[in-house]
C-alpha cells in the first residue's frame, strides 16, 4: 500500500510523496547526513534490495525508499538528500528540511562521519531542533579508530540528549544496535535533545513569539523552531508551512504582533537580515563545539597528515592537472585494451545466432523483406550496438566507480573549479562533465546537483562535449587506422589512448569556451559559490562496486540505447532496401548531401550516416560500411586495415578522418541524452538547443579545418 505524505495546501498534489508503506503499522524513518559520511551505505545494509527510487515532488533531486524489518516490526526508510545544512541554500537542502519538518516521518535517523564529527553536528543540532525523535549513526567507527580518534560515546548522548550509536556500516557492525535505539525512540521513548542557545536578545525574540505561536501548532511543528523561521522571514518555507498547517501562522495577528515585537528587539541589537542568519549559524557550531570538547580526543595530532600530504600533490596546481590526465589515459588504455576481445566474442556469437534465425526464416518460408528487417535490420543494429557498447562499459563504469569510491572525483571538481569560474560555470559541471565520459544522458541526469538553474542548463546544454562510451569506439579506430596503425599491440595501444585522450581533452577545452560564450550571452549571470567537501581517502570496495556499477549504470545506460536502436535497425533497413526509380533512399540521401558535407572535409554517406546513427552513435561506422558496400544490412570487416583500404577506395583521406573525428566529437546528441534533456528541462526550447549549438560548433570547426588545409595545400 502506499501512504501519502506532504502539504495539505492548494498545491497539495504536487508537492507529496507517496511512502510506500507495506501496512499502517509500518514506522517511516529519516535517513539525513552530510555528504560522503556512508548514509547511503547505511541505507544500503538496512534495506538490502527492497529499495525503489524515483523524484522528490517539483524536483530534480532523487529519492530513495526502503523496507527494513527489524525485530518483527516494518520500518520504511527514506534517504534524503545529503546536506551540510537544513537552511536551505540548495534544492537538496531545502528537500531533506521539508521532509523531516512536513514528512510525516516517526523518527530521524542522522548520520555523522566519526572522524570528523565536529563539522557534522551542525546538522544533528538543527535536525534536532525540529524534531526530538533522533538518533544519531556514529559511522566508520573503524576509520576513526584507525587514525587513533576516540570517542566517548556516553558523554555525546549526556551532552546531545539523544541516542548515540558507533557504527561501521561496511562491515554491517552497529546497525542492529541503530535500529534498537529507533525502535525505542519511535514506540515513545522521546529523548530530550539540548537546546541551541542563541544570543540573548535573540532568546528574549522566540519566547515572545513562542507564547501566543504554541497553542495554533498544536504539537504538529516544534514551536521554537517554528518562531525562528518565522524571525528569518524564509518566504519559500513560509508558503510551505502555510500549506502543511493549512493557515500562515504570520497572519494571525497575536503572532503578527510577537514577531513585530520581536524583530524590534533584534533590531535594536543589529540582529537584521544576514546578521540575523550569522548569528543563528555562529550559535550552532558554538554548541557543536562544546560538545566534541573533551569527548572527541586525537590521540595522534597528526591522524591525517598523510592524506594532507597526497592533497597537496593531487590538487597542487602544478601537478594536480597532469596526475589527472594520466589517470584518463590510463584508464582510456584499460577500456581499449580490455574491451577488444569480448567485443570480438560478442560479435561472433550474435553471429552465429543470426544464422541460425536466417535459417529457421527460410525453414519457414517467411518473405523475404520480413527476413530483412527483422534480423537484418533490427536484430543486426540491436547486436551491433550491445557488442560495441557493453564491453568498453563494462570496463570503463567501473573503473569510474572505483575513483569515485576512492574519494578522487571531488579532487577533480576542485582542481577544474577555478577554470569553470572563470567560464562564469559551476565548479559541480567538472562531476557531471565526468559521468559524460560514461554517458551523456547519465550526465545531464548527474547536473541535478548544480543547484543554480543557469549554471545547471549549461552544464546540460554543454555535457555533449566529453564524448561518451558509445562514440569512443569510432574514434578509436580512426585514430587506429589513419595515425597509429592497423593492429593493437601494446605499445600502439598506448599511443591510441594518448592519442584519445588529447581528444577528450579537446572536447573539455570546447565545453570551457562555449560554457563561457553562454555564459556572456544567452545565460548571462554571476558564478555561484559552493561547499566541496573533499572527503577522506577510502578503500574501495570493489566487489560492491563492480555490482553497482554494471547494475546501477552499465545495464541501464545499454537498456536505454537498446530501447532505441531496435526501431532505428527497421528504419536504416529500409533507407538501404526500399529503391525509389531503381536507387535506394539511402543513395538519394547521400548525393544529396554529397556536396554540402564536403565544404565540410567529409562526403554525403559520412554525413548521412552521423543522421541515421541519432538513435545511437555506434552504429555510424557500420552504416558507412553499408553505404559504400551497398549491401542493404549492416557489417563489420574483418579487421581495421580491411576497413582502412575500403575508406580510401571512397575516397578518405587524412583530413576526412580528422574531420569525421572532430564532427563525432562535437555534433549533436544522440537520442536518448535529447529525451534526457527535455525530461530535465521540460523545455523543447532547451533541448533544441542542446541540439543546435554542438552540431553548429562542429560544422564550423569542420569548416575551418577542411578549407584551411586546402587553402595551404595540405589536402
Amino acid at each position: 500500500m502506499g501512504l501519502t505524505v506532504g502539504s495539505t495546501g492548494k498545491n497539495a498534489q504536487d508537492s507529496q510523496l507517496v511512502i510506500q508503506k507495506k501496512s499502517p503499522e509500518d514506522r517511516v524513518i529519516a535517513l539525513a547526513g552530510n555528504p560522503n559520511v556512508g548514509k547511503s551505505t547505511v541505507f544500503n545494509e538496512l534495506t538490502g534490495l527492497n529499495q525503489h527510487t524515483g523524484n522528490w515532488p517539483g524536483k530534480t533531486v532523487c529519492n530513495a525508499q526502503g523496507t527494513c524489518i527489524h525485530k518483527g516490526r516494518s520500518y520504511v526508510l527514506v534517504d534524503i538528500p545529503g546536506s551540510y545544512s537544513l537552511m536551505a541554500l540548495s534544492a537538496e537542502e531545502e528537500v531533506a528540511r521539508d521532509f523531516l519538518c512536513f514528512g510525516g516521518a516517526d523518527a530521524a535517523v542522522v548520520v555523522c562521519d566519526a572522524t570528523c564529527l565536529e563539522r557534522n553536528l551542525n546538522l544533528v543540532l538543527q535536525t534536532m531542533e525540529i524534531t526530538p525523535r533522533v538518533v544519531v549513526c556514529l559511522n566508520l567507527m573503524d576509520e576513526a579508530k584507525k587514525k587513533h580518534i576516540r570517542l566517548n560515546i556516553r558523554e555525546l548522548e549526556k551532552r546531545l540528549g539523544v541516542s548515540v550509536v558507533p557504527a561501521s556500516a561496511r562491515s554491517h557492525k552497529g546497525l542492529d544496535r541503530l535500529m534498537d535505539r529507533v525502535e525505542a525512540v519511535t514506540q515513545g521513548d522521546a529523548p530530550a535533545p539540548r537546546s541551541v542557545k542563541y544570543p540573548q536578545s535573540l532568546e528574549a525574540a522566540l519566547a515572545l513569539v513562542q507564547q501566543p505561536l504554541a497553542p495554533l501548532l498544536e504539537g504538529r511543528l516544534a514551536p521554537r523552531w517554528t518562531a525562528l523561521k518565522l524571525l528569518e522571514g524564509d518566504p519559500v518555507l513560509l508558503h510551505t508551512m502555510a500549506g502543511f498547517l493549512g493557515f500562515a501562522p504570520q497572519e494571525n495577528p497575536a503572532v503578527a504582533e510577537a514577531i513585530q515585537k520581536a524583530r524590534e528587539i533584534l533590531s535594536e541589537d543589529g540582529m537584521e537580515g544576514e546578521a540575523l542568519r550569522d548569528a543563528i549559524v555562529t550559535s550552532v557550531y558554538q554548541v557543536a563545539e562544546d560538545v566534541c570538547r573533551g569527548a572527541v580526543v586525537y590521540e595522534d595530532a597528526k591522524y591525517n597528515e598523510r592524506q594532507l600530504k597526497i592533497d597537496r600533490i593531487l590538487t597542487s596546481r602544478l601537478t594536480g592537472i597532469p596526475i589527472m590526465l594520466a589517470l584518463l589515459a590510463v584508464v582510456f588504455y584499460i577500456t581499449i585494451a580490455g574491451a577488444n576481445l569480448p567485443s570480438q566474442l560478442l560479435s561472433e556469437g550474435f553471429l552465429w545466432i543470426q544464422e541460425q534465425l536466417t535459417a529457421w526464416f527460410a525453414a519457414i518460408n517467411a518473405p523475404v523483406w520480413l527476413h530483412g528487417v527483422l534480423v537484418l535490420g533490427v536484430y543486426r543494429t540491436l547486436t551491433w550496438v550491445i557488442a560495441v557498447m557493453l564491453p568498453p562499459m563494462a570496463i570503463f563504469f567501473p573503473l569510474f566507480t572505483l575513483l569515485e569510491d576512492l574519494g578522487y572525483l571531488p579532487r577533480v571538481a576542485f582542481n577544474l573549479d577555478h577554470t569553470f569560474k572563470k567560464c562564469c560555470a559551476c565548479g559541480k559541471q567538472a562531476l557531471t562533465m565526468c559521468m559524460g565520459f560514461g554517458c551523456n544522458a547519465a550526465g545531464v541526469v548527474g547536473c541535478r546537483i548544480i543547484d543554480s538553474p543557469r549554471e545547471r542548463l549549461i552544464a546540460i546544454i554543454t555535457n555533449n562535449f566529453v564524448p561518451c562510451n558509445g562514440r569512443f569506439p569510432t574514434l578509436i579506430a580512426i585514430i587506429s587506422m589513419f595515425f597509429v596503425g592497423g593492429s593493437f599491440f601494446l605499445g600502439e595501444s598506448v599511443l591510441s589512448a594518448l592519442l584519445l585522450t588529447a581528444v577528450i581533452v579537446f572536447g573539455v577545452l570546447m565545453t570551457f569556451l562555449i560554457s563561457r560564450l553562454l555564459s556572456k550571452t544567452i545565460l548571462k549571470g554571476v558564478p555561484s559559490s559552493f561547499t566541496l567537501e573533499l572527503p577522506p581517502y577510502r578503500r574501495p570496495q570493489v566487489g560492491k562496486v563492480i555490482v553497482r556499477s554494471v547494475l546501477d549504470r552499465t545495464l541501464f545506460v545499454l537498456g536505454r540505447a537498446a530501447a532505441v536502436a531496435a526501431p532505428a535497425g527497421l528504419l536504416i533497413w529500409l533507407f538501404a532496401n526500399v529503391q525509389i526509380g531503381g536507387v535506394t533512399i539511402l543513395a538519394h540521401c547521400t548525393s544529396f548531401l554529397d556536396p554540402f558535407a564536403r565544404l565540410f572535409g567529409m562526403d554525403g554517406v559520412i554525413l548521412m550516416a552521423f543522421i541515421l546513427g541519432l538513435p545511437a552513435n555506434e552504429i555510424v561506422v557500420p552504416i558507412i560500411l553499408m553505404a559504400y558496400l551497398s549491401t542493404g544490412s549492416l557489417l563489420e570487416m574483418g579487421n581495421l586495415m580491411e576497413l582502412k583500404t575500403l575508406l580510401v577506395q571512397n575516397g578518405w583521406t587524412w583530413l576526412t578522418a580528422v574531420c569525421t573525428m572532430l564532427f563525432m566529437l562535437l555534433h549533436w546528441p544522440c537520442s536518448t541524452t535529447l529525451m534526457t534533456i527535455k525530461k530535465e528541462t521540460q523545455s523543447w526550447k532547451w533541448t533544441g538547443a542542446a541540439f543546435l549549438i554542438p552540431t553548429l560548433t562542429g560544422l564550423l570547426l569542420c569548416f575551418l579545418v577542411a578549407n584551411g588545409a586546402r587553402l595551404l595545400g595540405l589536402a
